[in-house]
């Protein structure tokens, strides 16, 4: 009878062990803890690139601070913009646990729109793209064009040559959008200023942001600016003794003798309250614009390198921004063919019209 009780006992056990396999731990009071979500994110190339990528993942580590051991990270760097590549890292964040997927590069936007498609319940984010649906897969960017615009002011009234150099990724709306918000700033404060723009066909590659702002440099602009991922123009300009405005970070103490400021991305004021949504069960796909006011994108702060009176002009025009009573695309505007693109007593301000930019304006000169 005692053999036939002990092995009862340990039948009991063993049952009430795999019972508790099944769910959650439990607190103090009794009550079950929920389970940890995993967020997985996507990187087109490493976040110690003093720049894009990680700025992206400064906007992951926030997450985590935020949410604590109520959220699991995981994340892959130099992840191609190609369909393949993509899949292959989500579906192995997926088999990890994954229930929401963040791609940060324009590229990864197909592959994240079939993941959408064949996992419904995952929710996919993409940073940068157009796609979405109606069930699990959203977008995000953030209007730039504001920030952009009050870095040109700043360079603007600081360049002694009147010759600016923008180095770009590529000739896509979201770069073209920037290309000219910048000359727009500049143009506010010094009708006298051109801009060179040179093209180096990568998001990021240092050793190419490198030579295309030697090239600037050599072409007489004092002032560089980019959209590229690595901070290698901004250390190259501190070498020549002239001035850069970053992206992404604040890098003033990366390239110290030549950082005026930079426009920023604050991932963190968009990603917290999303992923709160989406841990809740609240969230419907959305195509968000964060903008200055919202804290989603900023200017970092200017240095000492900034005189007295930027400084104040860029404060005045930040807060009309912030308010809503500034435009950036106020017409009369031609393209660099001097076509009109904005009429004059007009301005641009709807979000689908800014983004159907395919040009860049008067007094700029590209070169792909």
């Amino acid at each position: 009878m005692k053999k036939m009780l002990a092995i009862l006992l340990v039948l009991a056990l063993a049952m009430g062990a795999l019972v508790g396999c099944g769910g959650g731990e439990t607190n103090g009071n009794g009550e079950e803890t929920p389970e940890a979500t995993t967020i997985g994110f996507l990187y087109i190339g490493p976040i110690t690139d003093g720049g894009y990528n990680q700025a992206q993942h400064e906007g992951t580590m926030a997450v985590k601070d935020h949410f604590g051991d109520a959220v699991n990270i995981l994340y892959a760097e130099n992840v191609a913009e190609d369909i393949q590549a993509v899949k292959t890292n989500a579906i192995n964040m997926i088999d990890n646990g994954a229930s929401i997927v963040i791609a940060t590069s324009f590229g990864h936007m197909d592959g994240m729109e079939e993941l959408a498609n064949e996992y419904p319940d995952v929710t996919f984010l993409h940073f940068s793209g157009y796609k979405m649906n109606d069930t699990n897969f959203g977008n995000y960017f953030g209007a730039m064009e504001e920030p952009r615009f009050l870095s040109g002011i700043v360079a603007g009234m600081t360049t002694e040559t009147n010759k600016l150099g923008y180095i770009a990724a590529y000739p896509y709306t979201e770069v073209l959008i920037g290309i000219n918000s910048f000359y727009l700033g500049a143009k506010s404060v010094n009708p006298d200023v051109t801009m060179n723009v040179v093209y180096i066909n990568s998001w990021g590659d240092a050793a190419l942001e490198q030579a295309a702002a030697e090239s600037l440099l050599a072409q007489g602009c004092d002032v560089l600016t980019q959209h590229a991922d690595t901070s290698a123009a901004q250390t190259t300009a501190e070498t020549a003794g002239k001035w850069a405005i970053g992206y992404n970070i604040d890098n003033s103490a990366v390239a110290p003798g030549s950082f005026l400021t930079a426009p920023v991305w604050h991932h963190d004021a968009y990603l917290v309250p999303v992923v709160e949504r989406i841990i809740a069960g609240e969230y419907t796909p959305e195509s968000y614009y964060g903008t200055m006011a919202d804290g989603y994108i900023g200017l970092a702060p200017m240095t000492d390198l900034v005189s007295a009176e930027a400084k104040a002009k860029v404060e005045e025009v930040q807060a009309q921004i912030m308010a809503g009573t500034y435009p950036i695309f106020v017409g009369p505007l031609n393209d660099n063919t001097g076509k009109e693109v904005v009429p004059a007593g007009s301005a641009m301000t709807e979000r689908g019209d800014i983004w159907s930019m395919d040009y860049v304006l008067e007094g700029i000169t590209a070169i792909q």
